[in-house]
């Protein structure tokens, strides 16, 4: 029998642990080779999680040490709400944990803090192309309906 998932904040001590998977995930959306994210923001990143001044945060699924997944949240304000909103930014398992409700529990674990944050609302996005996590967000989160702009500036 394996141990028990435990989703917990991610602590300064995983950063050994948690940089593959991060660099997983940003490949896995094409960002690697001569597009790969430089080691600077991957730097930035970690340590806005430990700022208390900033509004990101990261969860970490562990299972007996060994990390299996992580996901990235902020909070921001919102024209329409008076509470402040949640977006999960990065969530991302191992290619050998994904349908053994890993993700789910990340996203679950953010749906519970973002509550208890006073949270109005939990939203992410997903490329059109990952049918694999659109099989599980479909059944954790409403389709939205909105079309994504943007421009690089």
């Amino acid at each position: 029998m394996s141990a028990p998932l435990q989703i917990r904040a991610v602590n300064r001590d995983d950063f050994d642990a948690w940089l593959p998977l991060w660099d997983a995930y940003n490949a896995f959306y094409g960002r690697s080779g001569e597009t790969a994210l430089p080691r600077e923001i991957t730097h930035i990143t970690w340590n806005r999680f430990f700022d208390g001044y900033e509004p990101m945060h990261a969860f970490v699924a562990d299972r007996a040490g060994q990390l299996h997944g992580i996901v990235h949240f902020l909070y921001h304000r919102h024209t329409t709400m008076a509470g402040p909103i949640c977006y999960l930014q990065d969530l991302y398992t191992l290619d050998s944990e994904r349908g053994k409700g890993v993700g789910r529990a990340l996203i679950e674990a953010v749906y519970a803090r973002a509550k208890a944050d006073g949270a109005q609302r939990v939203y992410w996005q997903t490329h059109e192309t990952n049918r694999t996590a659109m099989q599980l967000y479909d059944k954790v989160a409403d389709k939205s309906g909105f079309v994504i702009y943007r421009k690089s500036l």
